[in-house]
């Protein structure tokens, strides 16, 4: 028992055995075994690009203003007309009392043939010829005794002014094109004496503003004032190619059609006859 105790003393106690291993390495084997996992687990997602966040705007940021829109493109168009049978009637009536005033044949038809002639005259003649060559044909177009008897049954009157506008827009529109009747101011009272026309043919087919103002305009007027008793402002406007007649009033003296310089790169009257069209 003693020798037992002495072995027991001798040998010592055995200490208790510390905590395995295996155990140890078995939590961190699995730690790292998770974490290796994690890593697989991102690499096997599908690869995506990653796209960094534009920066926040900044107050003093100035962003350029959207580029302008361009203007718009002046319509070029020439306007076509068809001509009824009263309208090639009237034009080859007027056509040919010009070319017989002038004195200057030509064997077109039509308004081609109306245009070639007052064309002619604005390259012969001067400009004060040019007046009274239209004159003449105006006379020779309407007969004396219808003119004079309109002009003592019709005196200058509300009345008058009216019809003569309305007469205008009915039987004239194969000379300026479509026209319309509009109101105007006389005495401070509203009287409807205006014609006024979108787009003159004749202007619109010299592009000329001597052949406007010399042969149609100041022509116009004049035989209108003399044959009929009636003033008229002829106003074109050289830049839409519009047009009023406004019966009742008188041309202003400083008259801005006498200023319009000539329309070089389009007159007719400058590319086929050299003339200086300008005012």
């Amino acid at each position: 028992m003693l020798l037992a105790a002495a072995h027991a003393h001798g040998g010592g106690v055995q200490p208790a055995a510390p905590p395995s291993p295996t155990k140890r390495r078995g939590c961190c084997y699995t730690r790292r075994e998770r974490g290796l996992s994690a890593v697989r687990a991102v690499m096997a997602r599908p690869h995506q690009d990653v796209v960094a966040a534009p920066p926040p705007a900044s107050r003093n940021m100035v962003t350029a203003a959207p580029p302008s829109p361009p203007p718009p493109v002046r319509e070029t168009t020439t306007t076509v007309y068809r001509d009824s049978w009263f309208d090639k009637l009237a034009i080859g009536y007027l056509s040919r009392n010009l070319q017989e005033a002038s004195g200057l044949k030509n064997g077109k038809d039509g308004y081609e043939g109306l245009i070639e002639a007052a064309l002619t005259i604005s390259g012969l003649f001067r400009v004060d010829q040019q007046w009274q060559t239209v004159a003449t044909a105006l006379e020779r177009a309407f007969p004396s005794y219808i003119l004079t008897m309109i002009k003592v049954m019709m005196p200058p009157s509300r009345f008058s002014r009216e019809y003569f506008a309305a007469f205008t827009t009915i039987f004239f529109p194969w000379l300026v094109g479509p026209c319309e009747v509009r109101e105007s101011e006389v005495d401070g009272r509203k009287e409807k004496n205006v014609v006024y026309v979108p787009k003159c043919r004749f202007l619109e087919s010299t592009n000329c503003v001597g052949m406007c103002t010399n042969l149609c305009k100041i022509p116009c007027q004049k035989f209108i004032q003399d044959s009929l008793g009636t003033a008229v402002y002829m106003s074109p406007n050289f830049e839409d190619m519009s047009c009023e007649m406004i019966f009742g009033q008188q041309p202003p003296e400083d008259d801005p059609a006498m200023k319009q310089p000539c329309f070089r790169t389009k007159c007719i009257a400058k590319q086929n006859r050299q003339v200086n069209c300008s005012i």
